[in-house]
Formats: C-alpha cells, sequence, structure tokens
C-alpha cells in the first residue's frame, strides 16, 4: 500500500520521491504514513506518522516561495526566534521547550532547510502530539488561553534584538502599502471584476486617515518597534488536551512590528461568532465576553514590558487588522486570486465583504471594547 498519493501543485509524488526527500533530514524513524495535514492558505503541509507510536511524528512543509521570496531569511528568522524562546524557556522551572515552542529539524548537513532539484524548500519540525488548535474559539477559557499564549510570546521576545529578525513580507502590515497595492489593482482592473466590489471600495477609502494612526505613532516613535508574529489567528496557538496554551506556531511571519498589530489579529478571529469568510454578514456579530477573556489573558503577560501607548493604541489594533485582511483580500480578488488559497471564485471578495462587516461592527463598540482594555491593564499594574 502506497505511503503517500497525494497532489501537490502539478506534481505527483510518489513513494520513492517522499522518501528521498525525507531522508534529507535527521530523521531517524519507520515511516507509516505521510498524509496532508492542517487549513493554512500559504504552504503545503504534510505529517509524517511515525510507525513507533512512542517516538516523535514529524511536520514536513513546502515552503511557498513565491509568497516568502527570501527562504534564506526565512529560515534565519526561524531559527532566531526558536532558539531564544527555548533558551528563555529553559530558565523557568517546569517549562519543557520541545512542547511549548516549535523545533526546527536539522538537515543531514546541517541546515535548516532542504532545496531540491526543482527548487522547492522544504522544512521539517516535531509535530506536537495531543495538541489542538480551533478555527472559532468556543469557549472563555480558550480566548484566555490564547491571549497568554501571544501575550508571553510577546514578552518573551521583548528583549530580541530587532536587528537580527528581517521582513521575510515587507510591508506586511504597512496600512500605506496595503492601500497603495489596491490603489494599483483599482488603477489597471485586470480581471475585470472591480465592478463587483464598488461598495467595499467606498467602504475601504472613506476610513483611510483612521486606519493610519498606528502606522504614524510608530514613525512617530510614540509606539516602540518590538519583534511580533504579524498572523495570530486563534488558529495558530495548539492548545493541549485540557485546552491550556502550549505553543504558538506559523512563525514565518514574526518580524519587526507594532503589539497592536498581534492584538488585533487575535480579536479579529475570536470576536467574530462567525467564520472568516461568512457569507452571510448578518450572522456577523461581537461575543464580548470572549474579548474580555482574551484581554485578560494577554495583559496577564504582556502588562510586564507594554508601554502606556503601547496599551492605548490596542483599540486601534482591534479595528485595523480586519481592514486590513479586507484590503488583502480584496486586492487579491481584484487581481485574479494570485496570492490566496481560494475555494470558488468569489471567495476572496466573500471574504473581504465578511472583514468589513466585522469592522463595522466594531466601530459600533469601540468606546466598550477600550474600556474592557484599559480596565483590566489597571487591574494588572494595581
Amino acid at each position: 500500500m502506497p505511503i503517500f498519493d497525494v497532489l501537490m501543485g502539478t506534481n505527483t509524488l510518489t513513494d520513492h520521491q517522499i522518501l528521498s526527500l525525507i531522508s534529507e533530514f535527521m530523521i531517524d524513524a519507520e515511516i507509516a504514513s505521510v498524509k496532508p495535514f492542517g487549513t493554512g492558505h500559504i504552504n503545503d503541509t504534510y505529517c509524517i506518522v511515525n510507525a513507533d507510536t512512542d517516538a516523535h511524528d514529524y511536520l514536513l512543509q513546502r515552503i511557498n516561495h513565491l509568497v516568502f521570496k527570501d527562504v534564506p531569511l526565512l529560515m534565519n528568522n526561524l531559527v532566531h526566534v526558536t532558539d531564544h524562546l527555548k533558551e528563555k524557556l529553559s530558565q523557568i522551572p517546569g517549562a519543557d521547550t520541545d512542547k511549548a515552542v516549535l523545533t526546527i529539524i536539522r538537515t543531514r548537513t546541517g541546515q535548516s532547510y532542504f532545496e531540491d532539484e526543482n527548487g522547492n524548500c522544504w522544512r521539517v519540525f516535531y509535530f506536537l502530539k495531543g495538541t489542538k488548535s480551533y478555527d472559532l474559539v468556543e469557549t472563555e477559557k480558550q480566548a484566555f488561553e490564547g491571549g497568554k499564549a501571544f501575550g508571553r510570546f510577546q514578552y518573551l521576545l521583548s528583549d530580541l534584538d530587532t536587528n537580527l529578525i528581517g521582513d521575510t513580507i515587507p510591508d506586511f502590515h504597512h496600512i500605506g502599502s496595503r492601500l497603495a497595492k489596491l490603489d494599483r489593482s483599482i488603477e489597471t482592473d485586470v480581471t475585470g471584476r472591480l465592478g463587483n466590489a464598488l461598495p467595499e471600495v467606498d467602504f475601504i477609502m472613506e476610513r483611510v486617515d483612521k486606519m493610519s494612526g498606528v502606522l504614524r505613532q510608530g514613525q512617530a516613535g510614540i509606539l516602540p518597534q518590538r519583534i511580533v508574529h504579524n498572523d495570530t489567528k486563534f488558529n495558530n496557538v495548539l492548545l493541549d488536551g485540557s485546552d491550556q496554551a502550549q505553543c504558538v506556531i506559523d512563525l514565518d511571519t514574526v518580524m519587526p512590528g507594532y503589539v497592536a498589530y498581534d492584538f488585533g489579529d487575535s480579536v479579529r478571529t475570536i470576536i467574530n461568532t462567525a467564520a472568516e469568510d461568512e457569507a452571510d454578514t448578518n450572522l456577523i456579530s461581537l461575543n464580548i465576553p470572549l474579548f474580555e477573556a482574551y484581554t485578560k489573558g494577554y495583559l496577564r503577560e504582556a502588562t510586564r514590558f507594554l508601554t502606556a501607548a503601547e496599551v492605548k493604541s490596542l483599540i486601534k489594533g482591534v479595528l485595523l487588522l480586519p481592514y486590513i485582511q479586507a484590503v488583502r483580500f480584496l486586492t487579491d480578488y481584484i487581481d485574479g486570486d494570485i496570492y490566496f488559497k481560494i475555494h470558488s471564485p468569489e471567495h476572496n471578495l466573500q471574504r473581504a465583504r465578511a472583514q468589513l462587516a466585522l469592522v463595522k461592527k466594531l466601530e459600533e463598540n469601540e468606546e466598550l471594547l477600550n474600556r474592557i482594555i484599559l480596565d483590566t491593564w489597571q487591574g494588572y499594574k494595581q
């Protein structure tokens, strides 16, 4: 029986090819199976199942070099970040660094990734058994644990030299750059889709000045630049069997940035009562208890290093990140779906509409949400 038979792009890998690929890494295991894993939009991920059920399983990923154009820089970032996290956690009694931080499996020549003869770049991590992730938060405990995980992640990296970490996707959350790309897409309209998205374009353009607040404060030196995750969807936290936070994953976008970006992106997926791409925007509303629980978890950890200006910027991030995501989805839709994986021709437009509906709901409740943030912060400071 084949252990691996899955279409990857235009190529189907045979058992011989996948075993040859795995042999390039320091994996000493009898392979029971290799199967597609996860729901990520960008990289192709596969779980390598060990025949020895008591030993490590592994995650094999093909890095999307069309998105991450500088793979050596990307992997250098991952090495610096994971090494720093493991060093910091090793100083905490009882911390298990193999469970709390991703472990990069080196190639047999000591490299952090392998480039095959077709120019595809591959990497391997330990698979963290017994963990789970959620696309939608179900309980206040989960929300609290997610906040705690990302708050601790930022705290542990708060003393990592930002000069060591490069931009894997330049201007990733730079709203000026994102809007400029949208402007170019609108001007060229290469797919003729613009006419389907005019209400969404108008909504975005009406809020340009307000949504530029974090960037302006950063450029003015009011907000310090930190090493942040930049893609803090709740499903990028792995929880253990008791729904306790265990590990922050998907580190490809870890770059210098502002804490409001991470807080806002987490809230984007936690507070929303519907999926990121919900087609019926009437189903989109705010779960305030989950927001409050996440905020308590996040600030329990992050209050140890945040400045007052950063805390006050968090509400700006709450509004900004779904707005940025809508801009990204809409740009990709107008351009012909060249970045995000889609499941239908209108999927990116559907995603953009859902995110803009979320922005509107957040605007309506901005004062309440900011009060929760500030009251929680003051409580931890006392």
